[in-house]
């Protein structure tokens, strides 16, 4: 018997700009958490709102983020990461990563899988 995972809305894909991030709010197996979407052309990437380096949310203010040019940029501390993938390329947190999320877009809605 095939398994049904249950997926679930987090927005319209077109609610994100292209090339820009939005914050949602998502309930995950840990609980409720703030996730960044980050809109790349037709896909999106997702991650938690939670800079590695000290645990603070990455949002200079609420859902809004610092992204030029492919990369993340954390309001509190500098550090910057690349949006496709969430490896942190300069600032306090070298190598380290954002923690993605799965995410998949499915008749235009982006949906937590």
């Amino acid at each position: 018997m095939d398994t049904v995972i249950p997926i679930q809305p987090l927005c319209r894909l077109d609610d994100i700009p292209d090339g820009e991030a939005i914050a949602v709010d998502a309930s995950l197996p840990e609980g409720e958490e703030s996730l960044i979407l980050v809109r790349r052309g037709e896909a999106a990437h997702a991650y938690l709102n939670i800079c590695p380096h000290a645990g603070r949310r990455l949002d200079w203010a609420p859902g809004k983020f610092l992204l030029k040019d492919g990369i993340l940029i954390c309001a509190a501390h500098g550090a910057s990461f690349q949006a496709g993938d969430g490896l942190c390329v300069g600032g306090p947190c070298r190598g380290d990563r954002l923690r993605a999320v799965d995410v998949a877009v499915v008749d235009g809605e982006v949906r937590l899988v």
